[in-house]
């Protein structure tokens, strides 16, 4: 099943290249959903509803998606968590940076010394909203992400169950401005966190771990990769998050980018894909509006 958010707040499941709106279904699980939970309420709800929404979907009207307004597929996510230095030839392009003289930060090459981070969940945006370049005097640079979203809790999870821990999956942006401040602060500028066009529940990917994944700016292909290069492969990431923190329902993480991250500016548009079910991500760069997210 895969499931948008679109115009003001809507939930809908896409069939071929339409959305059936189910907001009424959206409505009840939020109503039914305890306030101070963490927990993202339509992922956490989907063990027990996604009979009910598949149901409701078959008697909506489809409406192109085309013509709706695509926001981020997850509404609450309880974290919003990114994995550095994931793919050996990333490694290496930044290696060089930093020998020819490039602030790219001070981080650790090796993901178990560097740790995951946290990106602002504020910084999350869908391929309808566009990206604001804040900073265009700067070094802004696309990352293309294959993303894991988490169906249950759990913390130390062991890695051979890691996989019972996902809902399913989409496509993400992992947005940076270089410089020298904290990571986490370059990447959780508004706009920076895209993740679209939507979810995609997990028994819908045949197989996450051997993925290609391609983006392209303004046609111009970037980065060409298989998540089958991943150094922590999605199981391993997932069980060591978990060493750290206790995962939820709705968790959003960035699984890491692979070699060909190069600045974007307003106006270039970029497109993601991979698996033919997780769609084409396509969001627009534009100028940052002072005063406006």
């Amino acid at each position: 099943m895969k499931l948008a958010r679109f115009d003001n707040d809507r939930l809908g499941v896409v069939i071929g290249t339409n959305v059936h709106d189910i907001t009424d279904i959206q409505t009840e699980i939020r109503k039914a959903h305890p306030y101070a939970t963490y927990a993202d309420a339509v992922i956490s709800a989907l063990p027990t509803w996604r009979g009910r929404m598949e149901d409701a979907a078959k008697k909506a009207p489809g409406k192109p998606i085309s013509s709706v307004k695509l926001l981020s597929p997850i509404a609450r996510p309880p974290k919003n968590i990114a994995a550095p230095t994931n793919y050996a030839a990333h490694i290496a392009e930044m290696a060089k940076r930093r020998e020819d003289g490039m602030n790219i930060g001070n981080h650790s090459p090796k993901i178990k010394e560097a740790g995951i981070f946290l990106k602002s969940n504020t910084s999350i945006v869908g391929v309808s909203e566009g990206i604001p370049i804040r900073f265009p005097e700067r070094r802004n640079e696309h990352e293309a992400e294959l993303v894991v979203i988490i169906g249950k809790q759990g913390t130390d999870i062991p890695i051979g169950k890691a996989m019972d821990y996902i809902a399913g999956y989409c496509l993400g942006l992992d947005m940076t401005t270089r410089g020298p401040e904290d990571r986490s602060f370059r990447k959780s500028i508004d706009g920076y966190s895209v993740l679209g066009p939507w979810f995609v529940t997990a028994d819908e990917i045949k197989d996450p771990g051997h993925m290609p994944l391609k983006l392209d700016v303004n046609g111009e292909v970037r980065q060409d990769t298989n998540t089958s290069q991943l150094i922590y492969d999605i199981p391993k990431l997932i069980e060591f998050a978990s060493s750290f923190y206790t995962l939820y329902p709705g968790d959003v993480y960035y699984t890491g980018t692979p070699e060909g991250v190069a600045p974007v500016k307003p106006g270039d548009t970029i497109r993601v894909v991979a698996d033919p079910a997780l769609g084409e991500l396509v969001i627009k760069c534009r100028a940052h509006e002072i005063g406006k997210t």
